[in-house]
């Protein structure tokens, strides 16, 4: 038995939906780019307009909106928000199923060790999170060279897309650690669903009531796409603290279920 193999078939058919998904979202969204860059000084007017917190919120810059780089960046606040409950519903779901499906006693009378068990999961669970962000990704650059008038760097462009990865893979470390943190997981969306959105909104209240402290306990407002433009990179303190949340969450994971008791017909 693979285990790897077998999660990947699994999960293979929710992967290629979220995937055509995302693709079609950033698609239809960046066809209509042309539609704003043509009228461009109406519609910065329009964001002016809008009161300070809410353009902080969405990382609505006057400056750099009507560029292809800031309107790819605020659809991607929308992708990311989307990714992240995939990301979190896919590694809760890993370990968690087995208790749902009541097959985990029948997984552990198999000759494959529980730290087997917990890597072929989360590394299924990865390769699927990298294929979708492969394919998002380059669906979004070639729609955008179409799209775009203007030259850019693809070098920039996926950079910004990489945020979507890099905000997953924070919510595939909480998931798996979650997972094996909740005694009896009835529901992996159950867990995703308000988990991510509690994350969302909290960066979100942050930007409007200008805390930027609350920056550091939301992985949505981690990576500025108006810094990554600016600057051509992601802020090296973010991604500090997100590695060592991911290597601790995962830590744990592997320390709780290989030592955790696994009830018979659970």
């Amino acid at each position: 038995m693979n285990l790897f193999f077998r999660e990947l078939a699994a999960n293979k058919r929710s992967t290629f939906i979220w995937i055509i998904s995302l693709s079609a979202l950033v698609c239809v969204f960046m066809l209509m780019y042309p539609a704003f860059s043509k009228d461009v000084d109406v519609s910065r007017q329009i964001i002016a307009n809008l009161p300070p917190g809410l353009r902080k919120a969405f990382e609505l810059s006057t400056q750099s909106f009507f560029t292809i780089y800031g309107f790819f960046a605020y659809l991607l606040t929308f992708v990311t928000l989307a990714g992240s409950i995939q990301a979190m519903s896919l590694s809760v779901s890993a370990l968690a199923k087995e208790n749902i499906n009541k097959t985990a006693d029948f997984l552990l009378t198999k000759p494959i060790s529980r730290f087997k068990i917990v890597s072929s999961k989360l590394t299924a669970v990865v390769c699927l999170i990298l294929i979708t962000n492969v394919i998002f990704s380059l669906v979004a650059l070639i729609t955008a060279k179409l799209t775009s008038t203007d030259a850019f760097s693809s070098r920039t462009f996926l950079l910004i897309s990489g945020v979507l990865l890099l905000v997953q893979l924070f919510f595939v470390a909480l998931g798996f650690m979650m997972s094996v943190l909740i005694p009896k997981i009835k529901s992996a969306i159950a867990v995703a669903l308000p988990t991510v959105f509690a994350f969302f909104i909290t960066g979100m209240l942050g930007a409007i009531i200008g805390n930027d402290n609350v920056k550091y306990l939301s992985p949505f407002k981690f990576y500025d796409h108006n810094y990554i433009i600016d600057h051509n990179m992601y802020e090296l303190k973010f991604l500090i603290i997100e590695v060592v949340f991911v290597i601790i969450a995962v830590l744990i994971s592997f320390v709780i279920y290989i030592r955790k008791d696994i009830n018979a017909g659970s």
